[in-house]
């Protein structure tokens, strides 16, 4: 799932609260975190919640390393906290190795998977907030910088909502997205699928089409249908 994987790692890191707190970052945080980066560097001060910031919009893997390290100790330390959470949302085919979602040993996951982790993550308001943004400010030894979020379908789709892209050789694109309309809201998943964009385009229109919001209540609810003997 490549770096869809950093949507549990902002997850956590978000509901771990007190995003304010300073990270010191270290030389160990930015070990094998080769690709996309935030530009961290050692010694550099940054809030946690900026590294969300980081890992969300422009998919820093020295971000998602950086708050693990941070929250656990470790990334071996974070990733079981990674598979912990996992069990917990029923995401029963997914295992995390890594924070970022480089390559590593059996990282691996299902679409259904990071559909039922995002519906869990979107919950937190913190997170839907960053994803969704276009841009965001991020504040590096007290000099702020203006990044970008990477994810093209915030202003080419109707509605949407976030969450993350995702690329490695291995893994091909991948590609978590929401969108909400008239009171709806979905999450489409792709992995390995080469044209995602219009694939996400195609498949939230269509679903929007065919689908609607209906009202229940079990003491109303009636089916009628006709059975041959």
């Amino acid at each position: 799932m490549a770096s869809t994987t950093k949507i549990m790692t902002a997850y956590l890191a978000c509901a771990a609260g007190d995003l304010q707190r300073t990270v010191p970052i270290t030389a160990a945080m930015l070990k094998d975190t080769e690709g996309s980066s935030l530009g961290l560097h050692v010694g550099d001060r940054i809030t946690l919640y900026d590294l969300v910031v980081g890992m969300l919009l422009v998919s820093g893997n020295d971000a998602a390393n950086a708050a693990a390290i941070f929250l656990s100790g470790s990334t071996k330390a974070f990733a079981a906290r990674m598979n912990s959470a996992a069990k917990e949302m029923g995401m029963h085919h997914t295992h995390f190795v890594t924070p970022s979602g480089l390559d590593r040993g059996d990282h691996h996951s299902t679409a259904y998977d990071m559909a039922l982790l995002t519906a869990h993550a979107l919950q937190n308001k913190t997170f839907a907030k960053i994803c969704a943004a276009p841009r965001a400010k991020v504040t590096i030894n007290g000099k702020s910088q203006m990044v970008y979020n990477h994810n093209r379908l915030l202003t080419s789709l109707d509605g949407c909502v976030g969450v993350k892209t995702g690329y490695t050789m291995a893994a091909g694109r991948t590609l978590v997205s929401c969108a909400e309309r008239n009171g709806m809201r979905l999450v489409c998943v792709t992995l390995s699928a080469p044209d995602d964009w219009n694939d996400h385009k195609y498949l939230l229109d269509k679903a929007f089409s065919d689908y609607r919001i209906a009202s229940y209540s079990p003491d109303s609810f009636k089916v009628t249908l006709d059975v041959a003997s």
